[in-house]
């Protein structure tokens, strides 16, 4: 759903001039192809088929989204063993059909199976990185919006770390209009202040459980987000989204894949950013690090 998802939200966009479906399940592939073929006469022309994994020779971008579900009551971290043999079954079949694009990974938990798939690929840095936290920060931004009456898209805000439990609100930088979120009080004098911070916290993290044990899965707004992520690599838009990458000694980690405000072009996820964190912030970064780099010791090849 995350994959279909995805697609029907690319072909709306105009961005893309060809789409390959690729699925274990070949028949359900085919039929994705067919009801998306079948709204074409509404969209800008695009090419859309399914088949196997040599069409994607000459792909600019392929995007993982295969793997097993998160249930009820499951974390990402849980789904670990399963989808990273996953990713160690699909990417070398990727790599052998085209070399020089660029991965992005948004199977769960993305962290360790970007870290994964970019050991596995041997891609130049930055051509294979996860869709990270950019789901979490458009939750974050949704729900700081809401609480203050503000469009979402006009609160800058980011979620970092982990895209699970661990993940990290950057509340020393959230601004909206230059204003600081916690400084800012709205024409009603309504405030963020420290009890709203950790229930709008609370919220954005346990986003996907709540909507899992409602319907079962999440995959609306994450085909969204993966459509941005998508846009930025195909249009070389020098975007600034938190996307997850391996870590090259940013705030001192390295050896796990994290999201950090990542400018995203052509090249990928071509340079991570280090925003002015306060101390408490950078701790709680290199905690989610840590559960990281613990979890992936117990998958690593």
């Amino acid at each position: 759903m995350v994959g279909a998802s995805f697609a029907y939200s690319l072909m709306q966009c105009g961005v893309a001039n060809e789409l390959i479906l690729v699925d274990a399940d070949e028949a359900r592939a085919e039929g994705e192809a067919m009801d998306l073929n079948h709204g074409m006469p509404f969209v800008s022309p695009m090419r859309i088929r399914a088949g196997g994994y040599e069409l994607l020779a000459g792909c600019d971008l392929t995007v993982i989204t295969a793997g097993a579900n998160q249930r009820p009551g499951q974390t990402r971290l849980e789904l670990l063993q399963r989808n990273a043999g996953v990713i160690r079954d699909i990417v070398p079949r990727i790599v052998a059909a085209n070399p020089r694009g660029v991965i992005l990974v948004a199977t769960n938990p993305v962290d360790i199976l970007t870290e994964i798939a970019a050991e596995v690929a041997g891609l130049p840095p930055g051509h294979v990185f996860g869709s990270g936290t950019t789901l979490d920060s458009a939750r974050f931004r949704f729900l700081i919006g809401d609480y203050l009456d503000v469009n979402p898209r006009s609160v800058h805000a980011y979620i970092i770390g982990e895209h699970g439990d661990s993940a990290v609100p950057v509340w020393s930088v959230a601004n909206i209009g230059g204003i600081r979120v916690s400084d800012l009080a709205t024409g009603e004098g309504k405030r963020i202040d420290g009890a709203a911070m950790d229930r709008i916290f609370d919220q954005t993290r346990n986003a996907a459980y709540e909507i899992i044990q409602r319907k079962k899965s999440t995959y609306y707004a994450i085909g969204l987000a993966l459509r941005t992520v998508v846009e930025a690599v195909l249009r070389d838009e020098q975007t600034v989204l938190t996307v997850c990458s391996p870590m090259k000694g940013q705030f001192g980690v390295e050896g796990i894949s994290l999201s950090l405000p990542t400018i995203v072009g052509h090249g990928g996820a071509e340079t991570v950013l280090q925003p002015p964190l306060d101390p408490r912030e950078i701790g709680l970064f290199r905690e989610s690090a840590s559960i990281l780099l613990d979890q992936y010791a117990s998958v690593r090849a």
